[in-house]
């Protein structure tokens, strides 16, 4: 099999720029037209922008590897910088040792026992904020998440600052050695420690969801130190990302009143318009998976060891898989859509970024009447995230 990098479609754009954050949709589009594969120059990777290639990607783990790191690191040839996830940087049967625990623990039998008391925090977290001008993002996406998920992870209440700059640092640590890497280095340790610290048996309240995968080790389905593991798995994946994902159905539904009126008037429509809002924004933007040998992505040849980007935001986009593509709809058939990954390493909090989403949403569409942007938004950068620091709200 020859390959030819001049022979691919390039592109010098670095999409781990503050600029590229700012506005990436163009440069997806771009990056879609060039071709099904494209080679980034400045950081000698291939990179595919097209949902049908994204999708063969996250389902095909044999030939295109997570246990490489999902990072521009290649963890075959650096050491990574802490120790990899069990799900996340792992690959069968390693992975599906460990995926077994958390989809026991985060079943849909679980979700159900969680459904009342998650609905009842954001009913009443959500009629305190009517009438009121506030910060959607600090007051809403952040305050609800982390009002009711860290305490049935089983997490003592000191220290809970720590758990937003944690889940920051790990998805910065999946770009470059840019200055977004290296400043959540640089703040990185305290972080660490507490979080590390909070994951241990010893710490996590009894009967929570952090104790029933530790009960795991018990019955030797793993052992002490990967239960711990698998504690911080879910730290990492359940805040951040449910966080952004909350704060971009609040950023759609203020900027599309149409939406927010369509909500209002069937409130069982509130877990489509989270879903839809994960496929519109992309809360997370790319990942990275390594070749584990030489193969062909559609026609074009691929050497072992080659790190590809996938632009999850762009497949969420591609007028191939989407009509009306660059629309926030909520009553889309939103199956399909990559935010949350595909395949064995789709994202393990899903479901719990779901029905938190789902119970803020509909308590929105029963007491509020318009949401309205009272402000300048401001985006929050991350190499991997995206999301927004600041969003003035008026809800009325």
């Amino acid at each position: 099999m020859s390959l030819d990098i001049a022979s691919l479609p390039s592109s010098d754009l670095d999409p781990f720029s503050i600029d590229f954050f700012d506005n990436p949709f163009p440069d997806h589009e771009r990056l879609r037209e060039a071709g099904p594969v494209v080679w980034l120059e400045r950081y000698g990777i291939y990179a595919v922008a097209r949902h049908a290639e994204v999708h063969q990607v996250l389902n095909d783990w044999g030939t295109f590897c997570s246990s490489r790191g999902v990072g521009l690191q290649d963890f075959s040839r650096e050491k990574p910088w802490r120790q990899p996830s069990l799900v996340l940087e792992t690959d069968p049967p390693e992975h599906d040792r460990a995926r077994k625990v958390l989809a026991r623990v985060l079943s849909p039998v679980t979700m159900r026992e969680l459904r009342d008391g998650f609905a009842a925090a954001a009913d009443a977290m959500v009629a305190g904020l009517i009438g009121r001008k506030l910060d959607g993002i600090a007051d809403l996406a952040e305050a609800f998440p982390l009002s009711v998920f860290p305490d049935r992870i089983g997490l003592t209440q000191d220290g809970r600052e720590h758990l937003l700059p944690y889940a920051g640092l790990a998805f910065n640590a999946f770009g470059p050695d840019n200055a977004l890497r290296r400043e959540a280095m640089a703040r990185a340790a305290p972080h660490i420690a507490w979080v590390t610290e909070q994951c241990r048996r010893e710490n996590l309240a009894p009967d929570s969801i952090g104790a029933r995968i530790h009960a795991a080790a018990d019955s030797g389905e793993v052992t002490a130190d990967e239960a711990t593991l698998l504690v911080r798995s879910l730290l990492t994946a359940g805040i951040d990302t449910t966080v952004n994902g909350i704060g971009a159905a609040l950023y759609c539904l203020a900027r599309f009143p149409d939406q927010f009126a369509a909500l209002r008037a069937d409130p069982k429509l509130a877990r489509n318009a989270f879903e839809e809002a994960v496929r519109f924004e992309s809360p997370v933007q790319t990942f990275f998976r390594t070749t584990t040998r030489e193969t062909e992505l559609s026609g074009v040849p691929l050497p072992e060891g080659a790190k590809v980007l996938m632009f999850l935001a762009s497949a969420n986009r591609d007028p191939r898989r989407w009509d009306r593509a660059d629309a926030y709809d909520i009553t889309r058939k939103t199956s399909g859509h990559v935010g949350f990954g595909s395949g064995v390493h789709m994202c393990v909090g899903q479901l719990v970024a779901r029905l938190e989403g789902e119970v803020v949403l509909e308590a929105l569409a029963r007491h509020a009447t318009a949401i309205e942007i009272a402000g300048t938004p401001v985006r929050s950068y991350n190499n991997t995230l995206r999301g927004l620091k600041a969003l003035p709200l008026h809800i009325r």
